[in-house]
C-alpha cells in the first residue's frame, strides 16, 4: 500500500532516493547473510568431524581407564591428584559484525609435571591421562564451534527477518509511492495541457474575432 503524500516533484526525488536505498540496504543484508551461512556451514561441518574426534578419544580413554584399573586398581585417589582445569581464556573474532567466541587452554605452571607417583603407577595411567587430555582439549574446541554457530544462526535470523521487512514491506512501499506521485503529477501535467491549450484556442478565436471586427470597420 502507498503512502499518501503530497504529489510534489521534491517528494518524488525523496521518495526515489529511499526506495533507491531500501534496494541497496536489501543487497547488503541478503549478501551478509550468504556470508553468514558459509561461515556457518563450515562450523557445523568441523563440529561433526570433532564431534567424531571426541566419541572415538572417549572411547580410547575409557578402554584405557579399564585397563588401568585392571592394573593399578581403582584409580579415583589418582584422578583425584589430577588438578582441574582453570586456565581456560576466552577472547572473540568478529565474522561480518557477529562476535563469535574463541577458546583456548593457557599452560599452567603445575601441569608441567606429573601428579601421581611413577613408582606405584604404569604407562597404562599414563595413557589414560594423556587420552582424557584429548578428550578436554576437543570438548573445549566443541563447545567454542556449537556456540559460534549458535550465535551465527541467531545473526542469520535476525539479518533475515529485516531482509525480508525491505524486500516485502519497505521497497513495495517505496515503488507504490514513487508510481502514485508520477501518476498524479502526469495527470497534472495533462490537466496543464489541456488547460494551456483551451486558453490557446480562446485567445486564438478572440484575436480572429477582433481581426473580423477590424477588417469590417475598415470596409464600412
Amino acid at each position: 500500500m502507498a503512502v499518501q503524500t503530497v504529489p510534489t516533484k521534491g517528494n518524488l526525488m525523496n521518495t526515489k532516493k529511499s526506495l533507491a536505498l531500501a534496494k541497496n540496504g536489501y543487497e547488503l543484508l541478503d549478501r551478509k547473510r550468504n556470508i553468514l551461512i558459509r561461515e556457518m556451514m563450515t562450523l557445523i561441518d568441523h563440529a561433526n568431524a570433532i564431534q567424531q574426534k571426541i566419541d572415538d578419544a572417549y572411547a580410547e580413554a575409557y578402554t584405557a581407564l579399564q585397563t588401568a584399573n585392571v592394573t593399578n586398581g581403582f584409580c579415583e585417589d589418582i584422578s583425584n591428584a589430577i588438578p582441574y582445569e582453570n586456565g581456560l581464556k576466552l577472547d572473540s573474532r568478529s565474522v561480518m559484525g557477529v562476535e563469535i567466541p574463541i577458546l583456548t587452554i593457557e599452560e599452567q605452571d603445575d601441569h608441567n609435571y606429573l601428579h601421581y607417583g611413577l613408582r606405584t603407577t604404569n604407562s597404562a595411567i599414563d595413557k589414560v591421562y594423556t587420552k582424557f587430555t584429548e578428550v578436554k582439549n576437543l570438548t573445549v574446541e566443541l563447545a567454542e564451534i556449537e556456540n559460534s554457530v549458535y550465535r551465527l544462526a541467531d545473526s542469520i535470523k535476525k539479518t533475515q527477518k529485516r531482509a525480508n521487512a525491505l524486500k516485502n514491506i519497505m521497497i513495495p512501499r517505496f515503488e507504490e509511492t514513487v508510481k502514485f506521485i508520477s501518476d498524479a503529477l502526469d495527470e497534472k501535467d495533462r490537466e496543464e495541457f489541456s488547460r494551456l491549450k483551451v486558453i490557446k484556442k480562446k485567445k486564438q478565436k478572440d484575436a480572429a474575432l477582433k481581426k473580423a471586427k477590424e477588417l469590417s470597420a475598415e470596409s464600412a
